[in-house]
This record gives structure tokens, sequence and C-alpha cells, in this order.
């Protein structure tokens, strides 16, 4: 019988194997961050589409609240990608997990700040190129996660292969939502699994009340994948905005802060999701998991994280 295994990461060892999906532009805050890792978790902040000085004040803030394992999302493709780096070592992060990009300097400096660097991948192949640049685990992420998308293939098809490739932890991530889930990937050998959704319908998660109400009203057709302007398709909830989008292929972009390396232009993602964190979410964007549809509930950290575990469990039970 499989058993919930115990997540490795470097010196981190977390009482749940499960890792809180750092979603930015401001979804993933020191109030959810700090609460999952209170419940035996690692809770990560989201660190794209904020200053580095703000980015830095948050992992302080987050640690404050805790005496668990904090991390950082950061997207290689952000333009002071560096700048965010420096500001979590100098916060005293615990990981930083890295996607939408590779950098090949992050392991050096992780190794010389003492954080565990953690990419997330899509293929055996950049799997097995991190693994030698020192990556302590990664995180394979498939086409049913929400936000940016690496690949569109399932989870169940990229993970076997990645995992049968690489020596270190592998993490399953993308379209996860409960413990039949999380089981179905502990017996293909998962040492660990990331859920980002899932946490969006807590009540330590601060968005605005009509994000959480976007989520709960979804239906499996609102969710859908565009081009970002970041260079990658994204998956979210249809808004208004995003069907006017959809039509258009392009809108017009009002100011430029340049917070990407490369940008599209085809309309202002980082506007586009602040003001949906907001509760604008008429003008915004609303990232979602392609399982969100299924969450019909709002509850504590702590019980959602009890809840996998006891779900999990018993489908590892009667299988």
């Amino acid at each position: 019988m499989t058993t919930i295994p115990q997540l490795t990461i470097g010196k981190h060892q977390p009482k749940v194997p499960i890792i809180q999906g750092g979603m930015s532009v401001l979804v993933s805050n020191p109030s959810l961050a700090s609460a999952v890792a209170n419940a035996g978790g690692i809770g990560v902040i989201g660190g794209t589409g904020v200053e580095p000085e703000k980015l830095h004040n948050m992992i302080v803030e987050a640690k404050k609240l805790t005496s668990g394992i904090i991390g950082v999302n950061i997207m290689v493709a952000a333009n002071h990608f560096m700048d965010l780096v420096k500001a979590s070592f100098e916060a005293k992060v615990d990981m930083i997990i890295a996607g939408a990009g590779i950098s090949k300097q992050l392991f050096k400096m992780g190794q010389d700040a003492n954080v565990e660097i953690v990419p997330v991948i899509s293929s055996a192949r950049v799997g097995e190129f991190i693994e030698k640049m020192g990556a302590k685990a990664v995180i394979v992420e498939s086409g049913e996660a929400a936000g940016h998308l690496g690949t569109d293939q399932p989870l169940s098809e990229i993970f076997a292969e990645i995992k049968q490739t690489l020596k270190i932890p592998v993490i399953a991530a993308g379209g996860l939502i409960d413990g039949k889930g999380m089981a179905d990937m502990f017996r293909l050998g998962a040492d660990g699994v990331q859920l980002g959704t899932r946490f969006v319908l807590s009540d330590e998660c601060d968005v605005h009340d009509r994000y959480k109400q976007a989520y709960l009203n979804a239906r499996e057709e609102d969710i859908v994948t565009f081009l970002s302007p970041v260079g990658y398709p994204g998956r979210a909830i249809l808004t208004p905005f995003l069907t006017e989008f959809i039509r258009k292929g392009n809108m017009k972009v009002e100011r430029c802060v340049s917070c990407l390396k490369s940008c599209s232009h085809s309309f202002c993602i980082l506007d586009a999701l602040l003001k949906a964190r907001n509760g604008d979410i008429e003008n915004g964007i609303v990232f979602a998991g392609k399982n969100v549809y299924k969450i019909k509930d709002i509850l504590p950290v702590q019980k959602i994280i009890d809840n996998l575990m006891h779900e999990t469990r018993e489908a590892l039970a009667t299988n």
C-alpha cells in the first residue's frame, strides 16, 4: 500500500507534504503563507508584481507569524528578478520557487545564502539540467494549473517520466484540489504536492470577497486559456475583460511599468491581475486552476489541510 511520503527539501521537512502555490499578484500574502506553514505545510508568498522592498517586508511579516517554512515564488521572466531574489535572501526566506524560465545564477546564489532553490518544470530534459545545477527539488506543473503554463499536457502524462529521471524530490502540481488527486500522485511516486487554487478559497487568503466569489461561481466551461503578454498561455476564469481580449486579441495599455523582461503589450497583465485581486472582476484577470469549479466552500487553512490529509489517507487505504 502506498503511504503518504515525508517531503524533504534540503534542510527542510514540513509536517505534511503540501506546498501552497505562490500566487501573484498579491494573492499569496503573509496571512495565507503563514497559516499554511502553521498547519505543517510550506507557505509560499507570491513574489512577482511587487517591488523588492515590499517583498522583503512581506517575507519578514510572514516569518513573524510562524516558526514554519516560508518560501517565495518569483517568475524568472520578471524584470527585477534578481532584485526580488536578493530581497528574499535578506529577509531570510527558506526557499525560492522559480518558474517561467531558468536562471543558472540563482543556484549559486542560493547555495551562498543557504536558501533552497526549487524550479518549476514541465519536462525531464529541463529537470536533468537543473538537477545538475544544484536544485534541491523540482515542482512538476502541468497544463491543469492556474496562471502561466509551461505545457498543455496533463499531470498524469508528464509526471512519471520526470520522476523516473531525477534523483531529487519531485513535487506534483496542476489541477490538484482534493485528497483523491493527491493520493493518485503519491501512487505515481510524488514526494509532495503543490496546491494553489484550493487555498484561495480559505479564510486566510486576503483577496477581495468578489475574487473568491468568482471562484465559487465558476462553471467548468468558464475556465479558459489565453496567450498572456508574458508569452506563455494562461489559465483563468472568463471575465468581461478576458472575453473582450480573446475577441479582439489586443487591449490598450494606459501605462507601462516594465514589470517583465519581455512583454507583447497586448494588455497589461499586472494591472489586470491587481484589479481582480482588489475586487474589480469585470476589468481584471482571475487566474484559476482547471478544477476550480469543483470547490464549493471557503474554510480555514487548518481545516483545508486536515481535510486533504484525511481524504488522502482514505483514498490510499481503499486502493
